[in-house]
């Protein structure tokens, strides 16, 4: 690959991850508990919605996550945690109109199974006694091979679980050592089996590539054993080094991180290995087996974003629970505190623990479709996603265009179709019409 202006921007490029639009680092303090609390009072009546419940505790602290998440080895917290839960989810309930439906559940992290089996039914009997979940709602949960055994599965089970995901990011000892996070293959293994024989219809595996020490051979011998589980969905991130935004990553070796150019080596390695064995590219970072609902939602063009990366859900409004979770509503984004001493401190005060967001305006909410089409589907319809905004969207687009060379093309009929989907983090932010190109805020292009 040559050092033309597409290439040089995508090795040294840092633009965000657009799971939302506008990103979260654009949410502010003027949203908060007073417009979530009124923002759900609005949801339309009978209308389906997805939860987000956030478990922010960890056994360990690894040293790669910039999750919000908090290290115990006490069951103290994890009680007060779920006390003050019960406390929000009545909270929550209290606003919403009655006849709500719960299309989904993704519980994440932090640990959700650092959940003991017993703390697991009772999350279970608060979400149940809360909400109303519909019919062949699914249930998806982040589970640590480390903490998971026969009665945390069953546990899951009873709470629903129909997909699970598991985090490996690499099995190398030399790279685990180096990110603080030691995990087996014959853990994971133990781990893939029990979710297997507990019926459970769907595996995702989350991997990292950029990470410290990884080489080509290295990160192939991870996608190896990572193919003999025979993950229904891989989730293949660059790793993102932001130690300015999560100190742990300081802990981290930055000498040892390969360079821009290793690090495409690496993503191109780890495609080309999951396409020949038969996986279908899903977005930037996806890869499922063709018969997912995944690979089925993105052939249809039903492909969806949000702040979990990409979900087959409709555009349903997001309600997030717990510590940092953040609801994405029609009116637009609202954080709940992160600290978790915060949020249950608002909480027993009786408040929504609301305290950022951002309203979208049409304006807005266009560019956000924008964005979602590029990074969903690689092509956007300009006129059909913009409306009246449609003049000012195309010039944008031919601007991003001249910009980098290659990246894609616009129709006359104003449809943007990119040469790759990798480029579409680099379109989108130079579409977007705040973006903050200021250096070192964001994580690598590639």
């Amino acid at each position: 690959m040559t050092d033309d202006p597409l290439t040089t921007a995508l090795l040294t490029a840092r633009v965000p991850r657009y799971t939302s639009y506008p990103p979260a680092d654009r949410f502010g303090p003027e949203v908060g508990s007073a417009a979530k609390t009124r923002w759900l009072g609005e949801i339309r009546p009978g209308a389906r919605i997805a939860l987000y419940l956030h478990v922010p505790f960890c056994r360990r602290l690894c040293w790669f996550c910039a999750c919000r998440s908090q290290g115990t080895q006490a069951e103290a917290p994890l009680e007060r945690y779920l006390d003050t839960l019960a406390d929000e989810i009545a909270l929550t309930r209290a606003e919403l109109p009655h006849d709500v439906e719960v299309a989904s559940l993704h519980l994440g992290g932090g640990t959700p199974t650092i959940l003991s089996a017993d703390q697991l039914d009772r999350l279970g009997a608060l979400l149940g006694e809360g909400f109303f979940f519909a019919s062949g709602a699914e249930v998806s949960v982040e589970i640590d091979p480390c903490d998971f055994g026969p009665a945390r599965r069953d546990a899951l089970l009873r709470l629903g679980l129909s997909r699970a995901s598991i985090g490996v990011q690499d099995f190398d000892p030399l790279v685990q050592r180096a990110i603080g996070r030691l995990q087996s293959a014959e853990e994971t293994a133990r781990a893939v089996d029990l979710i297997r024989a507990g019926g459970i219809g769907s595996l995702n595996v989350d991997l990292l590539y950029g990470l410290p020490h990884q080489t080509p051979a290295r990160l192939l011998a991870t996608l190896d054993t990572t193919l003999g589980f025979m993950p229904d969905r891989i989730a293949l991130y660059g790793y993102a080094h932001v130690p300015w935004a999560a100190k742990r990553q300081k802990l981290i070796d930055a000498t040892a991180l390969p360079g821009p150019r290793e690090r495409l080596l690496l993503a191109d390695t780890a495609r080309s290995r999951l396409m020949a064995a038969g996986y279908v590219p899903i977005g930037i970072d996806h890869f499922a087996r063709p018969g997912d609902s995944m690979a089925v939602a993105a052939a249809q063009g039903a492909l969806r974003r949000n702040f979990q990366g990409y979900t087959v859900d409709a555009d349903l409004p997001l309600v997030g629970l717990g510590p940092s979770a953040i609801s994405q509503l029609p009116q637009g984004f609202v954080q709940n505190a992160p600290a978790t001493a915060l949020w249950a401190q608002m909480v027993e005060q009786g408040q929504l623990p609301g305290a950022r967001g951002i309203v979208v305006g049409p304006a807005a909410r266009a560019m956000g479709r924008v964005i979602a089409a590029l990074m969903c589907d690689g092509r956007a319809d300009l006129p059909a996603l913009t409306g009246d905004l449609a003049p000012d969207m195309i010039a944008r687009a031919h601007a991003a265009l001249d910009a980098l060379p290659g990246a894609g093309r616009l129709d006359e009929d104003g449809v943007l179709e990119l040469e790759d989907i990798r480029f579409a983090r680099l379109v989108a932010h130079r579409i977007d019409s705040t973006a903050d190109t200021g250096p070192g805020r964001y994580s690598q292009a590639c």
